[in-house]
């Protein structure tokens, strides 16, 4: 005779970490990627370099240069570009993340790739450095609180912090 387990009371679901053993999350814990969650803050220096550079566009206009030699990779493309030393174990922790919580985190992610593409091409066709300036701060101002979103999505922050963030 077989029972069949009871749905727990709670209505979180279970972390991803549950799924795996010590050894395993010992090993992401160890290469900085998050095991509740799968995923790894490294990515998030693609899009800090890129608001970095948008900030010192105001003070410094050459750099506009610099962030037009900016291009956006996907969470895969950065590992596989980077000297990050457990690439491919944050590559597989990121695929075998949980589907709800990838699709949140890449729902941030392709909204900051989107702004920044935006303001790519229109600071390419810009020809005032005050013009190219304005976008650079404005999308600053946009990005900058999107990556802290994705930091408490990889953190495993709570989806009210998430949705605080983007409403603010």
């Amino acid at each position: 005779m077989s029972t069949t387990p009871s749905p727990s009371a709670s209505s979180e679901p279970t972390p991803p970490s549950a799924g795996i053993d010590a050894a395993r999350a010992a090993e992401l814990k160890a290469a900085n990627i998050n095991p509740r969650t799968g995923l790894a803050t490294d990515y998030l220096n693609h899009f800090n370099e890129a608001v970095m550079l948008l900030e010192m566009v105001p003070d410094i206009p050459d750099c506009a240069e610099d962030f037009l030699q900016w291009s956006p990779l996907s969470y895969a493309e950065h590992f596989t570009a980077s000297n990050f030393a457990a690439r491919d174990l944050a590559i597989a922790a990121y695929e075998a993340a949980d589907v709800g919580l990838r699709a949140e985190f890449d729902n941030i992610t392709g909204t900051m790739t989107a702004i920044l593409v935006a303001v790519h091409e229109a600071m390419r066709e810009a020809q005032q450095d005050s013009t190219r300036a304005k976008l650079a701060l404005q999308a600053a101002g946009w990005v900058k609180p999107l990556v802290s979103a994705a930091g408490g999505i990889i953190n495993g922050g709570s989806e009210g912090d998430v949705e605080y963030i983007m409403t603010h």
